[in-house]
C-alpha cells in the first residue's frame, strides 16, 4: 500500500466542497511525508458539470452519475458534503455497504439519524468520521471522542452559531435592533437568504445534539433538543444586561445529571468574565467541564470554506492512516447507554425577566403574590423605570423550575395590570 495511491470521491462542490478540493491541492506535496500514502481525488459528483467545471482544473473528475463512484472499487474514501438528507443519507449508506469510508459534514442527518449510518460503519468495519458537522475548523468530535475519553464529562456550554453570534455582538457593540443586524451579516454574507435556522437556534440544535450524545455516552436526537431563538432579543435587553454585568449568547447547554440529561438552545444572560461571553462576532467556542480535566475551551472559527475544509481533511487523513495500517473502524459510536431525556419543564435557572405594568401602588406586591404562590423566589427588582404610559420592571430570580414561572407567566396574562411580558431569558 505505501507504493499505491488512496483514492477519493467527492459528493459536491458548493461551498464546502470547493474548500476541500482547494485543501487536497495545497496538500499534495505534504501527503507522503505527513501519511506514508499519497491521496488522489478521483471523481466529484455534482449536478452541474458545466458550472463545476469553472471550479477545478480538470473537468474529467466531474461526474453527475452516482454510479461512477459507488461501482468504482478503487475509491476508498467518499468525502459527503452535498449537506440534507436525500440522497446524502442513500449514498453515505451504499458507500459504506460497499466497503467504503465516509467523512462527512453533514449536521442535520447526524443529529436526526446517526445511529444508522454509525451501525452500517460498524458493521462493514470501515471509518465513519464527522468531526466537520460541529463547529467547523474547531477540533471538538475527537477530543471528546477520544482525548477527553478517561472524562466523565458534566457539562458542555457553547457558543455553536456563526450568525446568531455575530448578530448579537453588533447588537451589543453598536446598539443595533436584531433587524438591523440581521441584516447586516445577510449583506455580508453571514446569514442566509432565509436565516430561519440559525436565528432559531435550530442549527445549534443540532450540534448541541451530537455533541451530548457523545459527551454523555447516550444518543441524543435533534428533536429532543428544547430550542428557542434569538429574534425576541432587543437592545433594551441587552443594555440591561450590561448594566448587570453580563451578555447575552445564544447558547447550546448540555448537563449529565442524576435525573437524566439536559440539553437545550435559547439565549442566555452570561457573566461578563466568563470566557464564553468575549466569544464575538463569528467566531464559536465550547465549554467542557470534565471530572479529571476540569474545565477547558476550544475556540476558533466555526464556519466557512476553509475552516469546515480543514476539519474534514483531518478526517480524510486519518482514514488514510488507518487503512494504511489495515485498522479502519475501531473508532466507533461511542453510545453505549440509554440515559433518559430531562423535560425543559424540570429544568432549573435563574431568570432575567421585563415587564411592562400600570404604574401605580399595588402592583409589585401582586405580582410578588403570584410568584410566591408558585414558588418562583425573586433575587432582586433591578430597576422600575417609565416607559410610554406604563412601568417596567425588571426581576432577577433565584434558581426556578421553569414550569413553575410557566405557570406565573399564565397568571398574569389575566391580570389587567400587567400589560406586557417583554422578556424572558435565563441566566447562566
Amino acid at each position: 500500500m505505501k507504493d499505491q495511491k488512496i483514492q477519493i470521491a467527492l459528493l459536491g462542490l458548493g461551498t464546502v466542497g470547493t474548500g476541500v478540493y482547494k485543501v487536497l491541492e495545497t496538500q499534495k506535496q505534504e501527503m507522503l511525508p505527513k501519511l506514508g500514502v499519497e491521496l488522489e481525488l478521483k471523481k466529484i459528483l455534482v449536478r452541474n458539470i458545466e458550472k463545476a467545471a469553472k471550479k477545478v482544473a480538470d473537468r474529467s473528475l466531474l461526474t453527475d452519475n452516482w454510479q461512477d463512484i459507488i461501482t468504482d472499487d478503487t475509491i476508498d474514501i467518499v468525502i459527503e458534503v452535498m449537506g440534507g438528507m436525500e440522497p446524502a443519507r442513500t449514498y453515505m449508506l451504499e458507500a459504506l455497504r460497499a466497503g467504503k469510508n465516509v467523512v462527512t459534514a453533514n449536521k442535520d442527518l447526524i443529529a436526526t439519524d446517526g445511529k444508522t449510518l454509525m451501525d452500517a460503519a460498524k458493521d462493514a468495519e470501515k471509518d465513519f468520521f464527522f468531526e466537520a458537522a460541529v463547529a467547523g475548523g474547531i477540533p471538538i468530535i475527537r477530543p471528546l471522542k477520544q482525548s477527553l475519553e478517561g472524562n466523565r464529562i458534566s457539562e458542555i456550554i457553547g457558543i455553536v452559531n456563526g450568525t446568531t453570534n455575530f448578530i448579537l455582538t453588533k447588537m451589543t457593540e453598536d446598539n443595533m435592533e436584531f433587524s438591523e443586524a440581521l441584516q447586516m451579516a445577510t449583506e455580508m454574507g453571514y446569514a442566509e437568504a432565509d436565516p430561519t435556522a440559525d436565528v432559531e437556534g435550530l442549527d445549534a440544535a443540532r450540534k448541541m445534539a451530537i455533541l451530548a450524545s457523545i459527551a454523555f455516552n447516550s444518543r441524543v436526537t435533534f428533536s429532543q433538543v428544547y430550542t428557542e431563538g434569538i429574534t425576541k432579543i432587543s437592545a433594551r435587553d441587552i443594555r440591561y444586561a450590561r448594566e448587570m454585568g453580563c451578555h447575552i449568547k445564544l447558547l447550546g447547554v448540555a448537563r449529565n445529571t442524576k435525573e437524566g440529561i439536559e440539553v437545550s438552545v435559547h439565549p442566555m444572560l452570561i457573566d461578563s468574565r466568563h470566557p464564553l461571553a468575549s466569544v464575538n462576532d463569528t467566531f464559536n467556542a465550547v465549554f467542557i467541564t470534565g471530572d479529571a480535566v476540569g474545565e477547558t475551551m476550544f475556540y476558533g472559527r466555526g464556519a466557512g470554506e476553509l475552516p469546515t475544509a480543514s476539519a474534514i481533511i483531518g478526517d480524510v487523513f486519518d482514514t488514510a492512516k488507518n487503512i494504511l495500517y489495515n485498522c479502519t473502524g475501531h473508532v466507533n459510536c461511542t453510545c453505549y447507554k440509554t440515559l433518559p431525556i430531562k423535560p425543559m419543564d424540570d429544568m432549573i435557572h435563574r431568570y432575567f425577566m421585563r415587564l411592562q405594568v400600570e404604574d401605580r401602588p399595588g402592583v409589585l406586591a401582586a405580582v410578588t403574590s403570584v410568584f410566591g404562590k408558585n414558588q418562583v423566589s425573586i433575587e432582586q427588582f433591578i430597576q422600575k423605570r417609565k416607559t410610554e404610559d406604563f412601568a417596567e420592571i425588571v426581576i432577577i430570580t433565584e434558581e426556578v423550575m421553569e414550569r413553575n414561572v410557566k405557570k406565573s407567566f399564565e397568571e398574569f396574562k389575566g391580570m389587567d395590570m400587567i400589560k406586557k411580558i417583554s422578556a424572558v431569558i435565563r441566566v447562566y
